[in-house]
């Protein structure tokens, strides 16, 4: 297998699945700065241009989230894929939650403050991203409360899916009152195979810059 991926972004979220399985898998970096997702080869691979692909055999997938979930069903005995239905079901919701409700107030945040030119961005939406973040940061929180991992009492690939958003929301200052989240992401973070944190990722980029 081949991983298309580059430091913090979303490809960390798949390395912490591919790393957990200890599977065996080629990383292929994409410099998205020199604008390497833009040339011919890698579009064809994904027309969208953006980061996390992998490439297993014949396929090619696309979308961090869903590469994490076709690596635990591939790897079912390796435990990232609930033994359950309905185990598999709450993984399932919350990992769509974390991608829907929680990744979306943090892009409109980055778009909003360095990604989009000047002239495009619009200040008054980033307090409102916030409150946004905010407010499913809190049932995400209750959810957590006395749980150490997403779904059942083992990694699942939602907590791979998770955790990644979480650390982002972390970096915006969003996740510190709330108790049971950072003490989740301390847990994960801790495990021998998690990858980088962004902060990390982002300063291996800028001192290889």
């Amino acid at each position: 297998m081949k991983l298309y991926g580059m430091g913090p972004t979303r490809s960390l979220r798949a390395r912490w699945a591919l790393q957990e399985l200890d599977a065996d898998f080629e990383f292929v970096p994409v410099d998205l700065m020199a604008g390497e997702n833009r040339r011919p080869d890698f579009l064809r691979l994904n027309p969208a241009g953006k980061l996390p692909v992998l490439v297993d055999g014949d396929l090619v997938l696309t979308e961090s989230a869903a590469i994490v979930m076709y690596l635990a069903d591939k790897y079912r005995d390796k435990a990232l894929m609930p033994a359950s239905l309905e185990d598999r079901a709450q993984a399932y919701r919350w990992s769509l939650f974390a991608v829907t409700e929680l990744e979306q107030p943090l892009w409109r945040i980055a778009r909003h403050s360095f990604v989009y030119p000047e002239e495009k961005r619009i200040p008054a939406d980033i307090p409102l991203a916030k409150e946004e973040f905010l407010s499913m940061a809190a049932i995400l929180d209750r959810h957590l409360d006395g749980r150490q991992f997403i779904v059942g009492d083992t990694i699942s690939f939602a907590d791979c899916v998770t955790a990644y958003v979480l650390d982002w929301g972390d970096r915006n200052g969003l996740v510190d009152g709330f108790s049971n989240l950072k003490a989740y992401l301390e847990r994960m973070y801790a495990r021998p195979k998690a990858p980088q944190r962004i902060g990390e990722a982002l300063a291996n980029l800028s001192n290889k810059a």
